[in-house]
């Protein structure tokens, strides 16, 4: 990690990388998003290619921690840091003296943890669910936050029987399609973005942009 660091920092130097230097916070939003998109794709696509597309997730935390290192707000250390205590803090059935039953619970603890964080101020919905997600990851985060029960097959074709032509319509038919992949206990945003990826490997080579 002190390698990639240092390779970042020379990039970023005055005589460094003239692209890499111009780069913000702001501008590189899309290349993380880009790259940890890449790094699940990779999950299905075998161990090498995995580690490759990890390796460029943590390019984009090396890049953030050196240019917040440039501005004096934090740095790489600051970020491990952080992520450390956290993981010990919300895990004291492993780091303290905290007994579970199962993994149910746990993430009850840990709910409970992050809310004692918060010093126990409750958070809005939409501040708990990243803008940033694929729509129907967010429409599956939505439904569990607000309790909603699993959907079956048939209410998929209800939905699309009496919905609106219209984006509303569509809307109501994708949120009741989550509802069903819940049920199944498959995750709608992976299943499509599977699906969607196999149609265009299988779509001809063109020399087209």
């Amino acid at each position: 990690m002190q390698e990639l660091l240092t390779t970042l920092r020379r990039l970023r130097a005055p005589d460094g990388c003239p692209w890499d230097r111009e780069q913000t916070h702001e501008s590189l939003r899309p290349y993380l998003l880009e790259e940890a998109a890449e790094a699940v794709d990779a999950v299905s696509e075998g161990p090498d290619a995995l580690a490759a597309e990890l390796g460029d997730v943590l390019l984009q935390v090396a890049f953030h921690s050196v240019i917040a290192e440039e501005a004096g707000t934090f740095d790489y250390a600051d970020v491990e840091r952080g992520i450390v205590d956290k993981l010990v803090r919300r895990h004291p059935h492993v780091f303290g003296n905290v007994q579970v039953a199962d993994a149910e619970e746990v993430v009850t603890n840990w709910q409970a943890i992050k809310a004692a964080e918060r010093g126990g101020q409750p958070r809005r919905a939409a501040d708990r669910v990243p803008a940033a997600l694929g729509a129907l990851a967010r429409e599956t985060q939505a439904q569990k936050l607000a309790g909603d029960a699993r959907g079956e097959r048939g209410e998929v074709r209800g939905t699309l029987d009496r919905a609106p032509d219209s984006a509303e319509g569509v809307a109501e038919v994708l949120a009741a399609t989550v509802a069903w992949a819940r049920s199944l206990g498959v995750d709608a945003e992976v299943a499509l973005r599977e699906h969607t990826q196999a149609r265009l490997l299988a779509l001809p080579d063109s020399e087209e942009g």
